[in-house]
């Protein structure tokens, strides 16, 4: 069991029956006390998603949560439940569509790079890559002669995300998505 001094950023703890991710650390000495350190975290429910602070003494110990995250590729919708297969021992994941509303809008059964963050043997979150391939359903047609740093307008995905992107493109490209920022990085040329 480490110290709260001993707590790294991007580390999950057990705290009151949670498990917490730490998203950022500041430390203060207070003024004219014999005591140490104290430690505000910032942490993330890796459950309900919920924005943690928390303050603890230096010496304070706290417990290590067994956290894991798996490659994992999307599989089929049960229900009200996403299935995914792990990609190396095929173990499937469930998680409620709810807990993941913002990620689904990402994923298609094409999708690589996902990570299913998993604690105490079960799925409690997921990780997408950096950048996907999306394809276009629906969209404005596109403009004879319009240049790719013109006007935009915006594109449904065959996800159901909307994106702004450039008048040039058209229903039916396959385009890059960042996924922190919901923005349009370019089209993917087609094999």
């Amino acid at each position: 069991m480490p110290k709260a001094s001993e707590i790294k950023k991007n580390q999950a703890i057990e705290f009151n029956g949670r498990v917490l991710i730490v998203k950022d650390i500041e430390r203060s000495v207070p003024q004219g006390r014999a005591g140490g350190s104290i430690y505000r975290m910032r942490m993330y429910d890796v459950v309900t998603g919920g924005k943690v602070d928390e303050t603890f003494k230096d010496s304070e110990m706290l417990n290590l949560a067994d956290l894991i995250k798996r490659p994992a590729n999307f599989s089929y919708i049960d229900g009200e439940e996403y299935v995914f297969m792990d990609s190396e021992d095929y173990t499937p994941y469930n998680l409620n569509k709810e807990s993941i509303e913002d990620e689904v809008l990402f994923i298609t059964e094409e999708t690589n790079g996902i990570y299913i963050v998993v604690v105490d043997g079960s799925a409690v979150g997921l990780e997408l890559p950096p950048s996907v391939d999306l394809v276009i359903e629906e969209t404005d047609p596109s403009i004879k002669g319009a240049s790719a740093t013109s006007r935009t307008k915006p594109a449904k995905l065959t996800t159901g995300l909307v994106v702004q992107v450039p008048e040039h493109i058209s229903t039916g490209d396959r385009i890059k998505i960042n996924t922190e920022e919901r923005k349009f990085m370019g089209r993917v040329d087609s094999k």
